[in-house]
């Protein structure tokens, strides 16, 4: 692959604007652990337990790598952070790990909650409840995680904070209890509404002790994948993987996805009741909160096909808007037959978002099977079908059956489906940020490509569609534990190695992505030969 820089930014009229946010993002479980001596390991999480188990390891659920071998951001924050600012980025978006905030139960710390037909509509506490929460956490995780912050700020980095990257104190999930008991007994996560209480006390507490420093806030990441992965699609590796029948399983997924918004809805009240600091003085809001969605563009197989076409607007449906609809609009398409019933709008859950994160890497392409159970048992009209070969489904280091470049993760190259994507997200209304991008690709061959075609067509979308979005975090600054896959998906712009934790450029991807930062276009680069 060749990249030839060509000219000078004021040569093309495209341009991202000047107050645009350039950065990375990284999630704690994934990039925290790793110090020599061990001293910073964070077993306290259901992932953690998760990745341990011999079971797991045994069936190859897991990859039996281990995070505590990982790439000691704990301790290496401030280079890291340096390598960020060489490549010209002013943002940084931070995951907390509720684990190391709050290592055992915080359930003594007493709050009201109000709950109308069997949902929590209301929590309320005061600066007692705090300072009772304050006796709980773990102080030094806490300042520990204000220096990381205060070294960003220090450097001119605008910080985005996000309270949950998949991972929860065990104390609320036992992974390997939900699973052997059929999620009967043991801590059960997002299944029980208790995590809700827990999750809004968290969210308030990071808002009183850090709101000083920090004005923007994500509730979750891709809160879409905990739902369908752990408890729907119990194939991928995520925890709990309880093995139940197809309606059982999507029951589920409905209860886990419902607590997950309801939850997002009395954190952000929490953070909006105890940040009312601006730490920037250019912030539009002292706390601005939004949630990070996993976007998948879908298309039909067939577009002239009506049941390829309806499996295509109900994966969208599900996947892409439900959470994102109740949070803007507080409507819960609780029966997914993607009409607005009346008695679907909680509002209460209604203006519950103030900025949208998406995270884009490639699209599906679904088949429809028309099914009279699924309709009388589910209620929905065909099951839908994900087509292998395309998106998510290719085969690794190969072509997709379009004849486009796969990675490392067998995920195709499709970057033309970030304009669908933005188009879609944008009827909410919010300011969007692409708040991960990227590819696993351990030698480099497609990465160049990906960052300059999807900038490419983001610099399109914000000047002639004029979309409103008004930043991009690439997935990653450097190689990380990729979850059930461990260490062998390669995202990084810098590789790592383990043992001695050195960074090293990938220098092609480092010097375009640095390039285009710079001269604010993707417009320098020409058509560039694709040698994949």
């Amino acid at each position: 692959m060749i990249l030839k820089f060509i000219s000078t930014p004021g040569d093309f009229l495209l341009m991202f604007p000047e107050n645009f946010l350039w950065g990375v993002s990284e999630a704690g479980f994934q990039f925290e652990m790793g110090d020599p001596l061990g001293k910073n390991v964070d077993p306290n999480t259901d992932w953690f337990k998760w990745v341990h188990d011999p079971v797991n390891v045994g069936r190859k659920i897991v990859s039996g790598d281990l995070p505590e071998n990982g790439v000691n951001y704990w301790e290496l924050y401030g280079s890291d952070h340096e390598l960020a600012e060489e490549l010209g980025m002013n943002a940084y978006r931070l995951g907390v790990e509720w684990s190391r905030i709050f290592p055992r139960d915080t359930a003594e710390a007493r709050v009201d909650v109000e709950i109308e037909e069997g949902r929590i509509v209301r929590i309320d506490f005061d600066e007692k409840a705090l300072e009772r929460l304050e006796t709980l956490a773990n102080m030094d995780a806490l300042n520990h995680y204000e220096r990381i912050i205060e070294n960003l700020r220090d450097k001119g980095f605008r910080v985005i904070v996000c309270l949950n990257h998949f991972t929860l104190p065990i104390w609320i999930h036992d992974p390997i209890a939900a699973r052997d008991t059929g999620l009967r007994s043991g801590a059960r996560g997002w299944y029980d509404q208790k995590t809700i209480v827990e999750f809004s006390k968290y969210a308030g507490f990071l808002a009183w002790r850090l709101g000083d420093k920090v004005d923007m806030w994500a509730t979750f990441n891709e809160p879409n994948i905990v739902a369908e992965t752990g408890y729907f699609l119990t194939s991928t590796g995520f925890p709990p993987s309880v093995r139940m029948n197809a309606l059982n399983a999507l029951k589920t997924f409905k209860r886990v996805l419902m607590n997950m918004i309801v939850a997002h809805a009395r954190a952000f009240e929490a953070i909006k009741k105890f940040d009312s600091q601006r730490a920037d003085p250019d912030s539009s809001l002292p706390a601005s909160i939004g949630v990070i969605q996993h976007v998948i563009p879908v298309m039909p197989l067939n577009p002239f096909r009506e049941a390829d076409s309806h499996a295509s607007r109900f994966l969208k449906n599900v996947h892409n808007n439900l959470f994102v609809e109740a949070a803007s609009s507080g409507w819960v398409d609780k029966n997914l037959n993607m009409v607005r019933d009346g008695d679907e709008v909680e509002k209460d859950l209604k203006g519950k978002l103030d900025w949208l994160g998406v995270n884009y890497y490639t699209r599906m392409v679904a088949k429809g099977r028309t099914s009279l159970l699924a309709k009388l048992l589910m209620g929905i009209r065909g099951v839908p079908e994900i087509m292998e070969g395309y998106g998510l489904t290719c085969r690794a280091k190969d072509v997709s059956r379009d004849g486009r470049p796969t990675s490392d993760f067998g995920w195709e190259l499709y970057p033309e489906g970030l304009v669908e994507t933005l188009l879609e997200m944008s009827r909410y209304g919010r300011p969007m940020f692409i708040t991960e991008n990227g590819v696993a690709d351990s030698e480099d061959r497609l990465r160049p490509r990906y960052i300059v075609e999807h900038l490419r067509v983001l610099e399109e979308i914000v000047n002639v569609k004029r979309v409103d979005v008004r930043g991009y975090f690439h997935w990653a600054l450097t190689d990380n534990y990729e979850w059930a896959q461990g260490f062998s998906m390669k995202f990084g712009l810098y590789s790592v190695i383990l043992n001695t934790k050195e960074r090293i450029p990938r220098k092609n991807s480092v010097e375009t992505l640095r390039r285009i930062i710079q001269n604010r276009t993707v417009g320098a680069y020409d058509s560039f030969s694709r040698q994949v």
